[in-house]
């Protein structure tokens, strides 16, 4: 049981390293394996039962609000790690928990491009001709830009437009959205970080 919160404790940390880890998710990461240990270790008599239970710890997070893929990674971490308390292999699980959250971790300090990245959404009148009609602008004040999809609104009066940007500077980023404001005649225009998978905020 010990060895189960040491390798949950070294989880959470390489977990937490350069992004924001919620409490709850920072709780769940530290005592899941430690659960999962503990249930196997009542099933011991058949691992097929304790396996099956595991699993359905690991499926509670898949039925909440999704989340990153280094969550989902981390899930399974702490599950492989609690099954290899539970059946007394605690050099493997230690080794196993250290040798996979290092990665992450470095894995997590090489993404340092992607967490400057933002996805930004310009709607426009549908009479304009919206291939390049920001070109001069983003120029400007991105140093990279990309469009990733369009669609209509408002009954196909308008277009939305979603880009994946990256600021030269972010201290001007009211002068960007002032200049995008005037060329689309004052429209909704929206900056947020950019959600894996999600939608812009």
């Amino acid at each position: 049981m010990l060895c189960a919160f040491i390798c949950g404790a070294v989880i959470r940390y390489s977990v937490s390293r350069g992004e924001y880890l919620s409490r709850s998710m920072g709780s769940a990461l530290l005592v899941l394996p430690a659960i999962v240990c503990t249930v196997i270790m009542m099933v011991s008599g058949s691992i097929g039962t304790g396996l099956a239970v595991a699993g359905t710890f690991a499926l509670v997070r898949f039925r909440s609000l999704p989340g990153s893929a280094k969550e989902i990674v981390s899930i399974f971490l702490a599950v492989a790690a609690g099954l290899a308390c539970s059946t007394g292999y605690l050099a493997i699980a230690l080794i196993f928990t250290l040798a996979v959250s290092a990665v992450m971790a470095v894995s997590s300090g090489l993404a340092v491009k992607a967490d400057r990245q933002q996805r930004l959404v310009v709607a426009i009148p549908e009479s304009l001709e919206f291939t390049g009609i920001f070109s001069d602008i983003f120029g400007e004040y991105l140093s990279d830009w990309q469009l990733e999809r369009a669609k209509t609104a408002s009954m196909g009066s308008l277009y939305k437009l979603y880009y994946r940007i990256e600021m030269k500077d972010t201290g001007r980023l009211k002068e960007f959205i002032d200049a995008l404001r005037e060329r689309n005649g004052n429209l909704e225009v929206s900056v947020g970080t950019y959600a894996e998978g999600g939608e812009t905020l």
